[in-house]
Formats: structure tokens, C-alpha cells, sequence
């Protein structure tokens, strides 16, 4: 009885806590979208237009807001705005950096998603012996490649439990290892510290 009741509660935990999570990073992230309505002055807040708190209202207008910007971008005189604004924030020098840097970073993942990620790969990494999956952003330039005297490669190196950051390292070509994963299931192992591993026939310790 006592290990049938130990093999639910575990069965129950495996259940509940991905569940659990998963609502738990939803909810923070509508809480937050809802905190950025804080911006708006009060009489024009729609609390106060509506009269009551309508929880994930911040996402519903941070999306129509994403949607209005997109629909007047794809207009005559939206392309042109967007142009000239552009142009504008080249003009200054720090500011043109760190916006170039966005905007390449942006439009890889949302405008050439299929080519922000080319493969999956193995490296050496954080010393010799030791490796870790990373991701394949690119070709070095040549600058770099001469520097190395080797033709290498531009790697995206993601950190555990949280692939959003990471490190860009330059790699040498032949130091790079080709695996049979997919962007997706390299990403599922990489966030699961290695628990969750493709299906077909993980090693055994």
C-alpha cells in the first residue's frame, strides 16, 4: 500500500509540475503585460474608462498594438516613416550601434526564422574534453578567419535552464562536429538539463 501510494504521488508530481509552470510563467507574463498598462495616465487608463480590472487586458493591448503597427508598417507611408526614423537613429553613434544589433538579431528570428539557427553541432566548450551542444548562426568574416588562419563559424552557445542567453563564440570549422539533432529537440534537451533526450535509445550511466 505504501509504495502504491509513493508511485501516485510521484505520477501526480510528473503531472502537475510542468502543468504547473507552464500556468505559472503565463501568468507572469500576463501580470507583466498587464503592469505595462501603468504607463497610461489614469483618466485615459482602461481600468478607469471601463470601470473594473480585466485580468491579461495588457496582452490583448500590447497585441493589437504589435498588430497596428505591423498593418501601418506594410502601408505606402508607414515603409517611409519607418525609413526616415531609421535614418534618424543611424545618425547618432551609440544609439546606431545597439539598434542595427536589434534589428539584425530581429529580423533573423522573425522575418528568416529558418536560417537563425543553420544546425546543430557539438563544441568544446567551456574547456578541452568537456562539450556542449551549440547552434550555428553563421560563417565568420574574414577578418576573423584570418586572425585564426582557419575558415570558422559563428556559434551560439545557450546557458541551462534558460536558452535566452548564452554565449557567441567563434569556432574554427574543424573543430565543429555535425549531430543528428533538430533545432527543437537540441532546444527541449538544452532546457531540461539533459533529462528530456531525443527517443531513440539514450545511453544508460
Amino acid at each position: 500500500m505504501k509504495k502504491k501510494l509513493k508511485l501516485a504521488f510521484i505520477t501526480g508530481l510528473a503531472v502537475i509540475i510542468p502543468i504547473g509552470i507552464t500556468l505559472y510563467i503565463l501568468a507572469f507574463m500576463i501580470g507583466a503585460m498587464d503592469r505595462f498598462l501603468d504607463w497610461i495616465p489614469t483618466p485615459y487608463h482602461p481600468d478607469t474608462l471601463i470601470g473594473f480590472h480585466i485580468p491579461g487586458l495588457g496582452l490583448i493591448v500590447i497585441v493589437t498594438f504589435i498588430l497596428l503597427c505591423g498593418a501601418a508598417t506594410r502601408s505606402y507611408l508607414g515603409k517611409h516613416l519607418v525609413l526616415y526614423g531609421e535614418g534618424l537613429l543611424e545618425r547618432i553613434p551609440f544609439v546606431r550601434g545597439i539598434y542595427l544589433a536589434t534589428k539584425k538579431v530581429s529580423d533573423s528570428f522573425f522575418r528568416n526564422r529558418t536560417k537563425s539557427f543553420q544546425r546543430v553541432v557539438l563544441i568544446e566548450f567551456p574547456r578541452s574534453g568537456v562539450y556542449t551542444l551549440a547552434f550555428v548562426t553563421g560563417p565568420g568574416n574574414r577578418e576573423l578567419a584570418g586572425k585564426i588562419d582557419s575558415a570558422c563559424l559563428n556559434v551560439f552557445v545557450p546557458t541551462t535552464p534558460n536558452p535566452t542567453s548564452g554565449y557567441y563564440l567563434v569556432v574554427p570549422a574543424t573543430e565543429v562536429i555535425d549531430v543528428n539533432l533538430t533545432v527543437e529537440e537540441a532546444f527541449t534537451q538544452i532546457i531540461s538539463c539533459g533529462i528530456a533526450t531525443p527517443p531513440e535509445n539514450p545511453l544508460s550511466a
